[in-house]
């Protein structure tokens, strides 16, 4: 029975080794002295002082920054409004339109990005900062519309009630009652979808031109000739980045169930 119970604490210690080694790696690298990342002679920041002063990447940074916070918002303003409307909707084909607006992030990037390519190619529309919003604002709105949509499903509907029958119009109980409930799973869709946006890369390839670059992109050209010491770096403190992000959708979370109780 012993051997037995060892089995999935093996197979699930193997599973962490693999998905976290090369993290590991990556970020202890990073604060190598050495340009060669495969040789270790010492410990120092002159990586991340130089990943600063590299103007390019601080410009690809910019722009990636720009686009999540545009398409963010954007996203976040459709996306709630949407499943806010959604709420208050009950036709046949209510389901049909849920499952439709949740088709950006179960359809392939790849596919996504050559759908995106063709359309803003048909309208004659210039591949740039504009193209790369509207494109990431397509596939982040699914994202908040979930967070939204599930939070809705837990609010009693009789605090709206009462606030129309204390007078309220819609647009001031939604400003009042229904707005301050739901934010909490905005703000935690908008970061989910900020680190999407953040991260991607193939759709923003096919959307953008060769001056407007994102920082996965710029990262992505560079270590087709290798992964360099700056990279390391880099993605040390986009993986930062990350969990901090990460933290602040589980403490919103948590923040938004302890206010349900």
């Amino acid at each position: 029975m012993k051997n037995r119970t060892k089995i999935p604490n093996l197979y699930l210690a193997l599973i962490l080794i693999f998905m976290y080694l090369p993290i590991a790696i990556v970020i202890v690298y990073s604060f190598n002295e050495n340009k060669l990342t495969a040789i270790w002679s010492g410990f120092s920041l002159k990586w991340y002082s130089e990943l600063f002063q590299d103007k390019d990447l601080m410009e690809a940074l910019k722009n990636s920054l720009i686009l999540g916070v545009l398409s963010c918002f954007c996203a976040g303003v459709i996306g709630t409004i949407g499943a806010v409307g959604m709420a208050r909707l009950n036709y046949k084909t209510k389901g049909v339109m849920e499952y439709l607006s949740m088709l950006p992030i179960m359809i392939p990037e790849i596919i996504l990005g050559m759908v995106f390519l063709a359309f803003f190619s048909a309208i004659s529309l210039p591949f740039g900062m504009t193209t790369l919003v509207i494109a990431h604002t397509t596939f982040c709105i699914p994202y908040i519309y979930m967070m939204v949509k599930a939070r809705l499903v837990g609010m009693d509907p009789a605090l709206l009630e009462a606030a129309r029958d204390l007078g309220a119009s819609e647009i001031r109980a939604f400003w009042d009652i229904t707005l301050p409930l739901i934010m909490p799973a905005v703000a935690s869709g908008s970061l989910l979808a900020f680190a999407m946006s953040f991260d991607d890369v193939v759709i923003s390839v096919l959307v953008t031109n060769s001056r407007i670059n994102t920082l996965p992109i710029k990262v992505f050209s560079r270590i087709k000739f290798g992964v360099s010491p700056e990279i390391n770096a880099l993605s040390t403190i986009m993986l930062s980045v990350t969990l901090i992000i990460i933290l602040g959708i589980v403490r919103i979370n948590k923040k938004n169930r302890g206010g349900n109780l």
